[in-house]
């Protein structure tokens, strides 16, 4: 049977605004592809509370407290913690005033600009990470080393003559001094193999997870075994490869449920469920409630569009 498409291609553009670096820093028609702001100079950014990212962002916390929500999971923003957010995430930054720290906004392409591999980007677990944890907390002599390289990509950026080059390097030591810490805080021990692998996999599953595809579909596309793919999944995520599909669908059914006003039904189909009843099945196991009291009470805590 094909697929079935209920709602249009570009639905989930029209219930969540999507936005770019420009739009965060109040200069729509600023095509720039990074940028690094504090807290205490920003003016704040004419965008929806909630809303989606076309690029990643980089989040430190100096002092104070506050609160943000990434893809359903709410964090405190307290002083020693990272916050890495992905294109495509739902983000919503509630009291970040009170806050001393900063951010770094980039693009994929500003990033790989000098890269000829494109899986460099694959080497840093903590960026796409929609099944990773969006938070870490830093231990002072970290949050130090990387706070000082913060610095000196925002006394690079404030330059007249600043050069995107020096920027651009100055953010992949920024980037593995966050790898560093995550690998030795980790008791998994990633080959760069096995996250290669994990990232191709993330990125096909990010373009086919509509189609509800089993795991042999994407250890096949991979040119794996199933079983190969499972044993790398879950040696990164310490979830089975159908679980992490199942995630990322209930993930999508969430959205839907929140920010449309289409029906259970519906919403399965479009995910190539074809049974309502095991899609209801499914979203409880996953989540503890059925989608309609989802919808009914977690919903009404975001803002409708």
């Amino acid at each position: 049977m094909g697929r079935v498409n209920v709602l249009p291609d570009n639905y989930m553009k029209e219930f969540i605004p999507s936005y770019s670096i420009g739009q965060f820093i109040n200069e729509p028609a600023n095509p720039t592809e990074f940028e690094v702001t504090r807290f205490r100079e920003m003016d704040e950014p004419d965008v929806a509370e909630i809303h989606k990212h076309r690029f990643f962002e980089i989040i430190w916390v100096e002092k104070g407290q506050g609160k943000q929500t990434i893809d359903y999971k709410e964090y405190v923003a307290s002083p020693g913690s990272l916050f890495f957010i992905s294109p495509g995430q739902i983000h919503q930054f509630e009291e970040w005033k009170p806050l001393l720290g900063g951010s770094i906004m980039f693009t994929e392409d500003f990033l790989l600009f000098d890269y000829q591999d494109k899986d460099r980007l694959f080497e840093f677990l903590f960026l796409d990470n929609f099944y990773a944890n969006a938070c870490i907390h830093l231990d002072r002599n970290a949050f130090a080393e990387i706070k000082k390289t913060a610095d000196l990509i925002f006394r690079e950026q404030s330059r007249r003559d600043k050069s995107r080059t020096i920027i651009r390097a100055y953010l992949q030591v920024l980037l593995a001094q966050l790898q560093r810490y995550i690998d030795a805080n980790n008791e998994r021990s990633i080959s760069k193999r096995q996250l290669t692998i994990y990232k191709k996999f993330q990125s096909l599953l990010a373009d086919r997870f509509a189609e509800n595809k089993t795991a042999d579909f994407y250890a096949s596309h991979l040119n794996m075994t199933q079983h190969h793919l499972n044993t790398v999944i879950k040696s990164i995520t310490g979830k089975t490869t159908t679980q992490v599909i199942r995630a990322r669908n209930i993930l999508e059914a969430k959205r839907l449920l929140t920010f449309s006003d289409h029906t259970v039904s519906e919403i399965a189909a479009t995910l190539n469920f074809f049974d309502g009843s095991y899609f209801t099945k499914l979203f409880k196991m996953e989540t503890g409630i059925t989608p309609v009291a989802f919808k009914s009470t977690i919903s009404g805590k975001y803002q409708k569009w």
